[in-house]
């Protein structure tokens, strides 16, 4: 178990004093100025007074709270429901402590649900060892008997089953809209999963699978929350979906979870968490080749190379390929849509990281030729990376070709993700602003952002 979650999780007070561009010294001043507008003189400006609040654990007195909350324009009453620091505007800290019992599933899934989605953009809250203990932790359980049923009305596989056969619909949703588009959809149906649970009277099979469900509509929540930007809401999501997970005996989804935990750590630059991360989700599934083992290795890959370790990155796409060469159809759903594409294309992504730029380039064309049309922000995905290699290795003209290419399916998609990837591609046109061609691509971006 966690012992100290201020260890494992950065302070909210940090996330404000960095969106804020506020040191600690200015911060004791803004509140000293706020405090004097409340009526309060002669607070002292103390830059050290601040410092122990964010790392501490000192909770701040009545009068610096007020204050602080007058700058930031939180309501009072907040105040009053959200003890400091749950109060402060960047959303609550990630808890990772939940038992990993059914109970501590169902605890963890109304923490999340409707409250996540107030998460704001931009902030990873799980670092370090909270990361390497939440892996662990997870390794080392084995799947958990039910309680006896809870009191409540019936529920029987055919509303389990109806709820499910939702989610691929939810799926098609975001691969062709984007995540932030059905955020709320997916929210929604995750907390009548978690109403079922809490109110509902179900045998120990029922149960496991509501679990399931509930585990991959977190996870899937986690995605979208991830693919729109917040990335808070996605570490809650995540954490909340390895619990459910577990109480429903679904290792294959919990490794899952974990292998979107890790891309989420590659794009925040910290390779090495992603590595224990996705090492964590490969031994979850043992030796076995398949679809799924192919999709975990391939993110293990992904994390060495952005490492920089070429040969444990190799072994690893190897490792993936053997995977994919005995996919069955009847692997699960959610591992669809590794296909030949996306294999194709996380390869080539691999070869960007280690910096061998023709070969990416040779990989991300083949990969733009497998994969369907349909899925449009993964084909804008491929083509923004393919334009940026083409810029690096000197080709301008074939690098706005493709980002032309790209920017309907930008528009169409709502993708922070992509919409970083075309900021990528503006620095490097800026590069070339004596191109006409280029320049005008650069304004036509902007107007699209």
């Amino acid at each position: 178990m966690l012992t100290d979650n201020a260890h494992a999780c950065t302070h909210p007070l940090a996330f404000v004093r960095a969106q804020r561009g506020w040191s600690y010294q200015r911060l004791a001043r803004v509140v000293a100025r706020r405090a004097r507008d409340l009526g309060v003189a002669n607070m002292a400006a103390e830059r050290q007074k601040v410092w122990r609040w964010e790392h501490r654990g000192v909770v701040p007195d009545r009068v610096s709270q007020l204050a602080l909350a007058a700058e930031l324009g939180v309501p009072n009453d907040r105040l009053e429901s959200h003890p400091w620091p749950a109060w402060l505007p960047t959303g609550d800290a990630v808890r990772t402590e939940y038992p990993w019992t059914p109970g501590g599933s169902v605890t963890s899934l109304m923490d999340v649900v409707e409250d996540a989605l107030s998460d704001r953009r931009g902030f990873l809250t799980i670092t370090g060892v909270g990361v390497a203990e939440l892996a662990s932790q997870w390794l080392g359980l084995e799947p958990a008997e039910l309680s006896v049923a809870l009191a409540g009305g019936r529920v029987d596989d055919q509303i389990v089953n109806r709820i499910e056969h939702n989610i691929p619909g939810l799926r098609v949703m975001d691969e062709r809209l984007g995540g932030e588009s059905v955020r709320r959809l997916v929210d929604a149906e995750l907390g009548l999963v978690a109403d079922l649970l809490v109110r509902g009277s179900y045998t120990e099979q029922v149960g496991r699978h509501l679990h399931t469900v509930a585990a991959e509509l977190a996870r899937f929540a986690g995605w979208v929350s991830f693919d729109a930007g917040f990335h808070t809401a996605a570490q809650r999501y995540w954490t909340t979906a390895l619990h459910c997970a577990h109480s429903g005996g679904d290792r294959l989804l919990g490794a899952n979870v974990l292998k979107n935990m890790s891309l989420q750590c590659v794009d925040f630059a910290r390779p090495r968490e992603a590595v224990e991360l996705a090492e964590a989700a490969v031994a979850s599934v043992g030796s076995a080749s398949s679809r799924v083992s192919a999709m975990l290795y391939m993110r293990l890959a992904r994390a060495y190379a952005a490492t920089g370790e070429t040969s444990a990155c190799a072994q690893a796409i190897v490792r993936s390929e053997e995977g994919m060469a005995s996919a069955a159809p009847e692997e699960p759903a959610w591992a669809d849509y590794f296909d030949d594409g996306e294999f194709l294309a996380q390869v080539g992504s691999c070869y960007i990281d280690l910096g061998h730029l023709v070969q990416a380039d040779r990989w991300l064309e083949r990969s733009l030729l497998a994969l369907p049309g349909s899925r449009a922000r993964d084909r804008a995905t491929y083509l923004l990376r393919r334009a940026s290699v083409q810029m690096d290795l000197g080709n301008v003209d074939q690098g706005c070709a493709l980002t032309r290419e790209a920017m309907p399916m930008l528009e169409a998609t709502r993708s922070k993700r992509n919409a970083r990837r075309a900021d990528e591609v503006r620095r490097r046109l800026r590069r070339h602003s004596g191109d006409p061609e280029a320049r005008e691509l650069d304004q036509a971006l902007a107007r699209s952002a």
